[in-house]
């Protein structure tokens, strides 16, 4: 009986261990795909009526809901693709751009939107592809304007489980110092964030910047997408064209350089100065670095393209703003733009 027994219990152990390996095998080879496994090119929208365009030029369109959210496969532009809308904040970015991961098979990421402009070289109604997004507004808040020390050398945060972001020259960029007119005295600090992936495990790796795809970057500076100067809502009834409803320039493509994100909607003028002369940066928005956070966590290439609707700080009405959103031409020349991507992703050479 013993002999029996014994038997018995090790050709259990045997399939545990056979059940088990398989697991193991599959997590080593990729995510899983809880809801849909076909291999898809993930849209996140951030503004929701440039999402219903793209979606009426979705074909074969299959709703899945979790967790109460949309998300919706079916084929744009010859591409399978699924789409979401993220709503606003790198919180919701980050959340949303996780449930894609993990119930679809998405093998790049696409975000687009609605951004402040930075550079004043830029004009409203400019869509903007940067090569790189950041989070400047992960900071380390220090009492003095001098470097930190909170760990007995300046500039080290090591103790910390942190690290300042340093400029090409391997010195710590300059901080943002606040005057009495915006909040407390202090300085902020530039700080890389910790990233955990399969590719930098187990300890990990610092970023200040996250790449966008090089290839995905590269067929996007191919594209000529049709962007208007006056939105679909400019034409009358007689289809004369109101002026009023018109941006002065027609707008551009604008591909190159630093998109930047943050958690605070910015109507600060020195901040949008400071982010222009230190960092270089296009665009302020409050989404897609969180994207590329969990796109880089994940191991999925990712590109965003987004539509600029005003000088971000600006505090007084801007007219080419309100033209922009109430003729429908921001949602409009995005989507273009996105659709035209998509449209020369497909027609790309394969490697």
């Amino acid at each position: 009986m013993n002999r029996f027994i014994l038997s018995v219990s090790f050709s259990l152990a045997l399939g545990l261990a056979s059940a088990l390996l398989p697991l193991s095998s599959a997590e080593a080879a990729g995510p899983r795909c809880l809801t849909d496994c076909t291999p898809r090119v993930g849209i996140v929208s951030a503004f929701g009526a440039e999402a219903d365009i793209l979606l009426a030029e979705t074909t074969g369109r299959r709703e899945h809901r979790i967790h109460g959210r949309r998300f919706t496969t079916g084929q744009l532009r010859g591409n399978r693709v699924v789409i979401v809308l993220s709503g606003v904040s790198m919180v919701n970015a980050s959340m949303v751009t996780q449930q894609l991961l993990d119930h679809f098979r998405v093998e790049r990421l696409v975000m687009s939107g609605i951004a402040g402009g930075i550079d004043r070289a830029d004009h409203v109604g400019d869509v903007t592809v940067p090569d790189r997004w950041a989070m400047p507004m992960e900071v380390y808040w220090h009492a003095g304007a001098g470097l930190p020390s909170p760990c007995g050398v300046a500039g080290d945060l090591a103790c910390l489980g942190l690290r300042l972001a340093v400029g090409e020259d391997g010195r710590p960029l300059p901080p943002f110092v606040p005057d009495g007119t915006d909040v407390p005295a202090g300085s902020w600090h530039l700080r890389q964030n910790h990233v955990l992936s399969r590719r930098t495990a187990p300890q990990g790796a610092f970023f200040f910047d996250y790449p966008v795809d090089a290839e995905m970057l590269a067929v996007a500076q191919g594209i000529e997408p049709p962007l208007q100067r006056c939105g679909p809502r400019a034409t009358r009834a007689d289809g004369s064209i109101d002026e009023a409803l018109c941006v002065r320039q027609v707008p551009r493509l604008r591909v190159g350089g630093r998109g930047v994100s943050g958690t605070a909607f910015l109507a600060n003028a020195r901040y949008r100065d400071y982010l222009h002369h230190v960092l270089q940066a296009r665009s302020f928005e409050m989404e897609t670095a969180a994207l590329a956070h969990v796109a880089l966590a994940n191991d999925v290439p990712y590109i965003a393209f987004r539509s600029l609707s005003d000088l971000a700080g600006g505090e007084s009405f801007d007219a080419e703003a309100g033209a922009l959103f109430t003729s429908g031409l921001a949602e409009a020349n995005e989507a273009a733009v996105t659709l035209s991507f998509l449209e020369a992703w497909r027609r790309r050479p394969r490697r």
